[in-house]
């Protein structure tokens, strides 16, 4: 599935649709260059769920949780990470095995750790706007 999202609220738009979708425990690869949009994304998808504080890429933190009633969100991003095998240490098995949705942010720092997603989102800065590519596995 591909479409064209014009502007932030577009993207956040198409996160709050996804939220209505997704099973309570799925994984989620988001590809795209810095600034394209995957943790405007992921905002999108929480404020739907709920949430009302600041949502930040977790660039520094690699991971950030989130609890919204009985649902859980962790957002990852790996753009940091030098070694997949960091994520051992950070116990990422440990997220995959709770009942939640896993959005991972740069998954191919992480290859050879992560399973397989349940579905892999693409943006990509196109003109003003973005293209998103949606697979679902």
């Amino acid at each position: 599935m591909q479409k064209y999202l014009n502007n932030t609220e577009e993207t956040e738009q198409f996160g709050a649709e996804l939220s209505k979708i997704v099973s309570s425990k799925c994984l989620i690869f988001l590809n795209g260059d810095l600034g394209a949009g995957k943790t405007t994304l992921v905002r999108g998808f929480l404020r739907a769920a709920g949430f009302t504080g600041a949502v930040k890429s977790p660039t520094y933190t690699l991971v950030e949780e989130y609890t919204l009633g009985a649902r859980k969100v962790f957002h990852f991003d790996l753009y940091r990470v030098s070694d997949p095998e960091e994520l051992e240490w950070i116990g990422i098995r440990d997220y995959f095995a709770q009942d939640g949705v896993c959005f991972i942010e740069w998954p191919d720092k992480g290859k050879g750790f992560l399973p397989e997603p349940d579905s892999i989102i693409t943006l990509k800065t196109e003109g003003s706007g973005r293209l998103l590519s949606m697979e679902k596995r």
